[in-house]
This record gives C-alpha cells, structure tokens and sequence, in this order.
C-alpha cells in the first residue's frame, strides 16, 4: 500500500501533471469567455441573419420535428421534452463554439510561437558569445550594436576555423576504393 501511495506521489507532482491541471482550470474558464462571446455576440448576429434568410427567430426554433409530443388533446401545444426532433440550433450552435475555440486557441499558440521565436532570436543574435561575454560587454557600456558586430567577428573566426579543419581532415582522411583506383589509372597512363 506505501509503494502505491508512493507512486501516486510520484504521479501527481510531476510536472506535466501540474501543466495539465492548470491547463483544465485555465480551459474552464476560457470556455466561459468562449461562450459569452459566442452567445451575446456572435448568436444575436446568426439570430439576425437567420430571421432575414429563414424567418425564424433564432437559432432555438430552427429544428426539424419527427415525432410530436402534445400537451393536450387539442394538439395546439408541443411538449418538447417527450418529442423526438433535431435540434439544428443547438448543433449550428455547437459549431460556432468550436470554430471559436479553435480560432482563438490559434491566435493564442501563434502569439507564444512568436514571442518563443521572439526570445530565440535574442538569445541567438550574439550566439557566438557566452552570457558572461555578453555581460561584461554590458558592463564596459558597449551598445547593442557593438556587441553584435564583435559576436560577427567571432562567428566569422569560428567558421574559419572550422572550414581549416574541415580541409585538414579531408587530407587526412583515408582514400575510398574509388579515389584509390582513379590514382591507379592515373599511374597506368602515365606509363
């Protein structure tokens, strides 16, 4: 039983746990945000455009009855919760909370990209340097600029460097098959 306990610790505290935790919360009450837009908003303007193309008031009474269910003899009055319809409002409704939700969990994903991205270029504009670098540079009152160029000089010594190795160890790396038998008829022609 400890062991268990012990593992459902371990469980719970990790961090993606957490991260999914505050995901739900955050979600419920961005549904709320969500669902206001959606119904004081944007189902007024569907409720409008609707009464003009079907004549109906709203999204509530556009469905298609199967099976009525009356009230009373007369049948002048519908009992909708012992029918059997199709609640087209209700799942035109459903639709536009989705197409919402998604659009605005878009923008919200495209905003943190670019801020990410954002970061990731700041951080990687003086990448040749180190933060200790940096800071010192910082400290000796150099611009931004000067920092720059000086991370472009030591970007342009590193590739040569590397470039030099690169060709050091392209002389020094064995033959292929091939490079050895070109060299071969190479010396049989010239006999």
């Amino acid at each position: 039983m400890r062991k268990f306990f012990g593992e459902f610790k371990k469980f719970i505290t990790r961090g993606n746990v957490l991260d999914m935790a505050v995901g739900v919360i955050v979600g419920g009450a961005f549904t709320a945000i969500v669902n206001a837009l959606s119904n004081n908003i944007l189902r007024p303007l569907i409720n409008a455009l609707l009464s003009l193309i079907l004549g109906t008031d709203s999204l509530d009474s556009v469905y298609t009855m199967l099976v009525p269910a009356y009230t009373d003899e007369t049948k002048a009055v519908i009992d909708y919760a012992s029918s059997i319809y199709i609640d087209w409002g209700a799942f035109i409704s459903a639709i536009i909370n989705f197409l919402l939700i998604a659009f605005v969990l878009f923008c919200i994903v495209k905003a943190i990209n670019a801020a990410n991205d954002g970061v990731k270029k700041g951080v990687h504009k003086y990448d040749p340097l180190t933060k200790d670098e940096i800071i010192t540079y910082r400290k000796e009152g150099k611009k931004s600029k000067e920092i720059l160029a000086i991370a472009k000089e030591k970007q342009a010594a590193l590739d040569e460097e590397k470039r030099l190795a690169d060709e050091e160890a392209a002389k020094n790396a064995p033959k292929t098959e091939a490079q050895l038998l070109e060299e071969m008829l190479e010396v049989l022609k010239q006999k």
